[in-house]
């Protein structure tokens, strides 16, 4: 006998998350003129319900020109959260409303100079951090966040 499994799937159909008719805009996107373009079909950030914002990982890229800004971790940490700060605000957030930061670096040997960044960037209570080391082309630091937005 052969044993079949079923996997578990999505409903085909999902109730629009902005809805006119009820009232209901759960969802608005954040592309601040001043941030720089995503390289690919996602949102820079996303606030839900209006009280969270998810910013997807910001890179260390020109707004201008989309190229990677210098060639020392300083420098890309320095336009990260640059990038970073620029969406939070667009969503009407500072960067004291981050509760949750991950950072993703390309060598450990970078983990004592992001957090001196981070002692710059933020103060207490400090957000939740999860530092994830990975290859990133081109680049040697990124991070993405999440806001709790006031309201």
């Amino acid at each position: 006998p052969v044993l079949r499994t079923t996997v578990a799937t999505a409903p085909r159909y999902l109730p629009e998350l902005n809805d006119p008719i009820r009232g209901v805009n759960m969802k608005r996107i954040i592309q601040p003129e001043k941030g720089a373009a995503p390289k690919g079909p996602y949102s820079p950030g996303i606030v839900v319900d209006g009280t969270t914002l998810y910013v997807s990982a910001q890179g260390p890229f020109d707004p201008e020109t989309g190229e990677v800004v210098g060639t020392s971790f300083e420098e890309q940490a320095e336009q990260v959260f640059e990038n970073l700060n620029v969406i939070v605000e667009d969503a009407g957030g500072t960067l004291g409303d981050v509760v949750k930061l991950t950072v993703f670096i390309t060598d450990w040997a970078h983990f004592g100079p992001m957090s001196e960044f981070c002692l710059r960037w933020f103060s207490e209570p400090y957000p939740a951090r999860t530092p994830v080391k990975t290859e990133l082309p081109g680049a040697l630091f990124m991070a993405d966040a999440v806001v709790a937005l006031q309201r």
